[in-house]
């Protein structure tokens, strides 16, 4: 009887989702502005499993987000989940988070683009069939008029990037699916526990979230 525990926390979405075999027993998740995983993911961890009626030590595994994403918001994530696994001495298991993010677009042609906020019209995005398998990898690229001109089927664009892409993206097979913001642990729940059933799993000590691009930081100007 497999219990994973799914957490996500690459986007301001701080979600975590607790499945059985694959299947979402409770989710808890919260989107806000100021970024509260700190304090909002360790309380989710513990309502999943009590709300449950099991203990942390029926867990089989856990499952985090990989990346890409918040610099701040994945190393909460990654950190929580390390110290589960460590503690419980269970397996823990990598999610891509474009993958997590483009599973929630139930298409049957066509593709999906799951586009992340970086800076400025930089998006980190990737290229996804309907049955979400990987067709471009994850790139750290700038909106252009020009982007993504080299596919002829429908693209489905999801994430947190219409409001800044739409205006650039225009042409007549583009379809934004705005609706969809950000990844939810929901979405990582089945992707998980195939990979559990496959024993693909990541060193806990070893393993680091998957940036794309180095971590900017700005210094305030002199007054």
């Amino acid at each position: 009887m497999a219990y994973i525990l799914n957490i996500e926390t690459a986007t301001k979405n701080c979600s975590v989702a607790l499945a059985k075999e694959g299947k979402i027993i409770l989710c808890k998740e919260i989107s806000e502005e100021g970024y509260s995983h700190a304090e909002r993911l360790h309380v989710f961890i513990e309502e999943c499993i009590q709300e449950a009626g099991i203990s942390f030590q029926d867990l089989s595994a856990i499952a985090v987000s990989q990346g890409p994403g918040s610099y701040t918001g994945l190393r909460i994530g990654v950190s929580a989940a390390k110290g589960l696994c460590f503690a419980l001495n269970i397996p823990l298991i990598a999610i891509d988070t474009l993958q997590t993010l483009a599973s929630q677009a139930k298409i049957t042609e066509g593709l999906i683009v799951p586009m992340l906020d970086a800076r400025r019209m930089e998006v980190y995005s990737a290229v996804f069939n309907s049955k979400f398998e990987k067709q471009r990898e994850i790139l750290a690229e700038i909106i252009t008029e020009n982007s993504f001109e080299e596919y002829n089927e429908t693209l489905y664009f999801v994430g947190d990037c219409a409001e800044k892409c739409k205006s650039v993206l225009t042409k007549e097979n583009f379809i934004f699916l705005e609706d969809i913001k950000f990844p939810s642990a929901k979405e990582m729940c089945i992707i998980s526990y195939d990979k559990y059933k496959k024993s693909d799993t990541v060193d806990v000590a070893y393993f680091e979230p998957y940036y794309l691009k180095d971590f900017m930081v700005t210094t305030p100007k002199k007054q």
